[in-house]
């Protein structure tokens, strides 16, 4: 698998991320195993996974994985996040300083590891940023992280919190910014990517497959087996259940079915090959869903596709026509 720099830093990941979202709920410690085990295989290397991912169950089962001997920790660039959790029942976003710094420490012990490759903030919180981000110098500077990066912050927010790391010499420069970006989400083209480009930051696009919509698996109801029927999911996926999406969906399907491609690897490419991504994360439960996304990785969509798709799903993307009229703007 190709590899891709993570901005302007010097870290490299592949160009695709497996994400662990449903580690330890509907993902089973044994697909889990085979899921790491494909990936690695294909020459993947970055996994992304969160404290807060089935209240720490996700990092220990990537930290048995490790143990196991099923892959080698020095095989991966593990990306974690910090600063969101549940409590009592509820959502919620702490990004204090002692917050922060007791996620990592619990993150470090679950993945049974001494470094984190890239830790970041999981959401903008109350706390000042400032503070937010003194936690990650310190985690930085004691070596328990190698690079930092936020995730689900606006334009505004990710340019505040990589501009005040700028600007004083000590403090430690982000490195990448994620968040939601697919045919069905396209938001972060009209600030946070450009902000990214800007400030030399890595982009990392979660659910880049509209949240399992673009497969085509919900066009005639709700499949049993499937995240939207979850009973921790299904208010992911309602939102992408209406017409528009439809739409969009079924372009994807009259693509897949001119390309000879499956619909899934037609709404991957369109977001790992747009201007500015790093690596797409992929939230694939099963080995099964896996597969076409690693059969992809020779395939690229024809131009002519890709505009029809940027047309159905909202229009020309601005960053495509600035990319195609000046060739050394952006990063990759």
């Amino acid at each position: 698998m190709q590899q891709r720099a993570v901005g302007r830093s010097g870290l490299q990941v592949s160009r695709l991320g497996l994400g662990t979202l449903t580690w330890g709920r509907e993902t089973t410690l044994s697909d889990a195993r085979t899921l790491l085990r494909k990936f690695v295989a294909a020459g993947g290397n970055l996994i992304d996974t969160a404290a807060a991912y089935a209240a720490g169950d996700a990092e220990r089962i990537i930290g048995r994985l490790i143990r196991a001997g099923d892959v080698a920790r020095d095989d991966l660039v593990i990306a974690t996040k910090a600063g969101f959790g549940i409590r009592e029942g509820q959502r919620v976003v702490d990004t204090s300083r002692t917050t922060l710094l007791a996620d990592l420490r619990e993150s470090l012990r679950r993945l049974g590891t001494d470094h984190i490759d890239l830790w970041q903030l999981h959401a903008w919180g109350d706390a000042p940023i400032e503070e937010s981000l003194a936690a990650i110098d310190t985690a930085v500077t004691a070596g328990d992280v190698r690079y930092a990066g936020v995730s689900n912050f606006v334009g505004w927010q990710t340019a505040q919190a990589a501009t005040w790391q700028a600007a004083f010499p000590g403090r430690t420069r982000l490195t990448s910014i994620q968040v939601e970006y697919s045919l069905l989400a396209r938001r972060a083209e009209v600030e946070v990517i450009p902000a990214a480009q800007a400030l030399g930051l890595g982009f990392f696009p979660w659910s880049p497959i509209g949240r399992g919509v673009l497969t085509g698996k919900y066009r005639t109801g709700t499949p049993k087996n499937s995240r939207g029927a979850s009973d921790h999911f299904s208010w992911f996926v309602e939102p992408y259940l209406e017409q528009r999406s439809r739409a969009v969906t079924e372009a994807v399907m009259i693509a897949a079915d001119g390309l000879e491609f499956e619909p899934a690897q037609v709404a991957l490419l369109w977001v790992r090959d747009a201007p500015g991504v790093t690596a797409p994360l992929l939230g694939a439960r099963t080995p099964a869903q896996l597969e076409p996304y690693l059969a992809a990785e020779d395939l690229e969509l024809p131009a002519e596709i890709v505009s029809a798709l940027d047309d159905v799903s909202g229009g020309p993307s601005s960053l495509r026509v600035v990319e195609e009229d000046e060739p050394t703007i952006g990063l990759f």
